[in-house]
């Protein structure tokens, strides 16, 4: 039986959890078994410049702070060894990431499931989710899109303006 000093500890690891799970807009589960420590600095190099949180979990731990802010049906994702990617801010970084190391990693680095919005999430869900563009991207397309009529409004003018100034010379 654990002393109460550890149990403590392992009861504020779960709070602690619980938090960044309900404070997360997306998480991704996943088995990272087969990965080097060099592959591992890297991944979380780059979780870390997306803004994703990147953290090493016991099953179990997980397993109670999901349970606290009301996520059930993990128990079978919820075997062997576990990490999760969660994200606040962007929806689609943490899947992203998982998604494109996961193909890299042929295997070694595996999406087990997660949530987005608060919903559980299959891997499927999560793959798809992945393939959508970045925040950045999504903007510059929109403000490109707003662009486009007004360059073309100008572009036309410009050549209106050189055909009068043509018929005049």
């Amino acid at each position: 039986m654990p002393s109460q000093k550890v149990l403590e500890q392992k009861q504020a690891i779960v709070a602690n959890l619980a938090e960044e799970l309900k404070e997360s807009t997306t998480a991704v589960i996943v088995d990272y078994r087969g990965i080097s420590v060099a592959d591992d600095t890297v991944l979380r190099r780059e979780y870390r410049e997306a803004g994703v949180t990147y953290r090493v979990v016991k099953n179990t731990l997980l397993r109670l702070a999901a349970k606290e802010i009301g996520h059930e049906g993990w128990d079978e994702i919820l075997e062997g060894t576990t990490a999760i990617a969660m994200s606040k801010d962007d929806v689609v970084a943490p899947a992203r990431i998982a998604a494109q190391y996961a193909t890299k990693s042929k295997g070694a680095y595996v999406i087990k499931g997660g949530f987005i919005d608060g919903k559980n999430a299959t891997v499927e869900e999560l793959n798809e989710l992945a393939t959508i563009p970045s925040r950045e991207v999504l903007l510059a397309r929109v403000l490109g899109g707003f662009n486009s009529p007004i360059v073309g409004l100008a572009m036309t003018i410009k050549e209106i303006a050189n055909k009068k100034e043509q018929e005049s010379a």
